[in-house]
C-alpha cells in the first residue's frame, strides 16, 4: 500500500511516513537515504545542522526519482534568524541538496537565547515561500506560547519531539485544532520506547516489530512521523506499516504509557 499523503493548511500535501537524518554523518546519510529511497520513502527530512546535506543531496540526485515525486525538508539553524542571515541559510542548504526549493522549510528551534528572534525569521520564510524557494514553511519544537508570537499566522507543521513515553497529546491535540499537522522527531524514543512492555506486548500479538507498532500508532493520530535508521533491515521494516492496523484499545493502551519523559532538547531553554 502507498503511504498516505496529508494535505497541509497550505494545500501542500506531505508523505504522512518520511525517513529523518537526524545524528546521521553526511557520508552515511547518502548511504541510508539511498536505501530508504530504495525501500519505497519519498519524504526525506534533514537540516542544516545535522550537516549531512550534502550526502542528502547526492542520494536524491543518484536515484533518478522525478522531483515531484519527492519531499524534503531542511531547517533553519538557531544563530540564522536574523532576515538576512536566513536568507543565506536556505540558499546554501538548497545549494548543498542540489534543489533549486524545498518542499518544507522549518525554523528548528524558538532559540530562547535569542529572545523573540524567530519572529523575524518567519517573516523571512513567508518571502522565501512566496519565491518559491519552499512550497510551504513551518516551525519544530514550538510550544503553544511559541506559536501565539507568530502574531495569527499559522504554520503548516510544528515539528515536535513525541513518542509514546512523551506524548505531548495536548499540543498534539491543541495543534490539530488550529490546523497545524503535528510531525514527530524521535518517533520511537530513540528506541527507549521498543522495551516498552506494552508495546512489546502488542508486537508480539500482532506478529510485528515495536517499532512497526508505534510508527502505526503516530500515523492512526494523525501525526507525520519520520523514524531514523542506519540498519539497511530496519529502514525497509520501518516502512512495511501499512498491512496492518492497531485496534482503538491499542492506540489507547499504547498512548497511556505516557511518562512526561523528554529525551532531547527543552524549547523553553534551547
Amino acid at each position: 500500500m502507498a503511504v498516505p499523503n496529508i494535505t497541509l493548511n497550505d494545500g501542500t500535501t506531505i508523505p504522512q511516513l518520511g525517513f529523518g537524518t537526524w545524528q546521521v554523518p553526511d557520508d552515511v546519510a547518502e548511504t541510508s537515504v539511498a536505501t530508504a529511497l530504495a525501500a519505497g520513502y519519498r519524504h526525506i527530512d534533514t537540516a542544516a545542522v545535522y550537516g549531512n546535506e550534502d550526502g542528502v543531496g547526492r542520494a536524491l540526485a543518484a536515484s533518478g526519482i522525478p522531483r515531484e515525486e519527492l519531499f524534503v525538508t531542511t531547517k533553519l539553524w538557531n544563530d540564522k534568524h536574523a532576515k538576512g542571515d536566513a536568507r543565506r541559510a536556505i540558499e546554501t542548504s538548497l545549494a548543498k541538496l542540489g534543489l533549486d526549493h524545498v518542499d518544507l522549510y522549518l525554523i528548528h528551534w524558538p532559540a530562547t537565547k535569542f529572545p523573540g528572534l524567530y519572529v523575524e525569521a518567519w517573516d523571512a520564510m513567508q518571502e522565501f515561500k512566496a519565491e518559491g524557494l519552499t512550497r510551504s514553511i513551518g516551525v519544530s519544537n514550538f510550544n503553544q506560547e511559541h506559536l501565539d508570537a507568530l502574531n495569527g499566522a499559522v504554520p503548516a507543521i510544528d515539528q515536535i519531539e513525541m513518542h509514546p513515553t512523551f506524548g505531548q497529546h495536548s499540543l498534539r491535540e491543541s495543534l490539530l485544532a488550529a490546523g497545524i499537522r503535528p510531525e514527530a522527531w524521535s518517533p520511537l524514543g530513540q528506541s527507549k520506547d521498543l522495551e516498552h512492555p506494552v508495546i512489546a506486548g502488542i508486537a508480539e500479538e500482532l506478529g510485528k516489530t515495536p517499532a512497526q507498532v508505534i510508527i502505526r500508532w503516530h500515523l492512526q493520530l494523525g501525526t507525520v512521523v519520520i523514524p531514523k535508521s542506519v540498519t539497511p533491515s530496519r529502514i525497509t521494516s520501518n516502512f512495511d506499516v501499512f498491512d496492518f492496523e492497531l485496534s482503538d484499545d491499542q492506540v489507547a493502551a499504547i498512548s497511556a504509557v505516557d511518562t512526561g519523559t523528554r529525551l532531547g532538547g527543552n524549547p523553553e531553554t534551547e
